[in-house]
């Protein structure tokens, strides 16, 4: 069963000026071979067919637990897309716009980035590659055997490092650089999770491997500020309850930095998403997204529920952060 919480992994700059194009490429890291769908659907099914985990379980629990990270790494890359894509198209559908600009409010996108993102994915990601190619399941390996997958892991984790790198010196979005900059942090873990149980299951020793590729990830300025907080060594546990033998496995040194590696016994907290503005030039929600809105509310007070949306955005959170500042301020005056 997963618990989903309305929050992403981390907060990612607000939507600036639109890059179609690097969008298309940060795809790659939503459904290429390496990507987040690869690495999510991987440990997924292989943590579904896991036979005799009572026996292996400091085994079965990382797989399991590090799937559930992974849930959580797809929805950020496709905010990461949203972002970059947010702004392509005329927000008012071309009603204050030229004639021209009116018939044809995404005439401005032809021939950028992926036209999928316009014409089937109402300006969001998909389940793509940066070709615009379809994920596969053909991606996924789930032999069975517990020293063939995990190597298969370790693999796949260095494969997803090197195009996380290539994105992060293709694209300069801010998205798409911090993006990249957390992943390659995260990333990381996994990749020393599964060399480290490689290394107590057979005692084969990859820690002589990193970094895989030869670049320090503390050299990267979008990396520093999950380094200094120390998500180069966690792994956290995402369940109140479950996947308690992690540090059988997940234990040791860093290999790059020596710093001892450690379990965190919670997910972490998480930050609201933006409400990114609707994009009427391809419906998304609708072409007049004011009626949505209006048909809302009335459902709402239909229901007993309150007149405004309950759901918590990073935009109200921010705003409520000012409104509690400058109350606090005018209380200190009065004082």
């Amino acid at each position: 069963m997963i618990l989903r919480f309305d929050r992403i992994a981390m907060e990612l700059p607000p939507p600036s000026d639109p890059d179609p194009a690097g969008a298309a490429a940060v795809q790659e890291l939503m459904g290429g071979r390496f990507g987040e769908m690869s690495t999510f659907m991987n440990y997924t099914f292989q943590s579904w067919n896991f036979r005799g985990r009572q026996g292996a379980r400091p085994f079965y629990d990382l797989v399991a637990n590090i799937a559930a990270e992974e849930f959580g790494h797809v929805e950020l890359v496709a905010t990461a897309i949203n972002t970059m894509l947010t702004g392509a198209t005329p927000e008012s559908n071309g009603r204050a716009r030229t004639e021209l600009a009116t018939k044809r409010p995404l005439a401005d996108v032809k021939g950028l980035g992926n036209p999928h993102h316009f014409l089937a994915g109402g300006q969001g990601a998909l389940p793509q590659n940066s070709q615009g190619r379809p994920w596969t399941g053909d991606y996924v390996f789930a032999s069975g055997d517990l020293v063939e997958d995990l190597t298969h892991n370790f693999f796949l984790e260095t494969g997803a490092r090197n195009n996380k790198l290539k994105v992060y010196e293709m694209v300069e979005h801010p998205a798409a650089r911090a993006l990249t900059g957390y992943l390659l942090v995260r990333g990381g873990v996994h990749q020393v999770a599964y060399a480290r149980a490689l290394e107590n299951l057979t005692g084969a020793n990859l820690m002589k491997m990193f970094p895989t590729p030869r670049i320090a990830t503390e050299k990267i300025p979008e990396c520093q500020p999950h380094i200094e907080r120390g998500d180069h060594l966690r792994l956290y546990r995402f369940s109140p309850d479950d996947y308690q033998e992690l540090p059988a496995v997940f234990n040791g040194p860093h290999p790059e930095t020596k710093e001892e590696l450690v379990v965190f016994d919670e997910a972490p907290e998480g930050v609201p998403p933006r409400d990114l503005p609707p994009q009427p030039a391809v419906f998304a929600p609708d072409y007049a997204p004011e009626e949505i809105a209006e048909i809302a509310q009335k459902l709402r007070e239909r229901a007993g529920l309150p007149k405004e949306p309950t759901g918590l955005v990073a935009d109200l959170e921010e705003q409520a952060k000012r409104s509690s500042k400058k109350a606090s301020s005018r209380a200190k005056a009065r004082a």
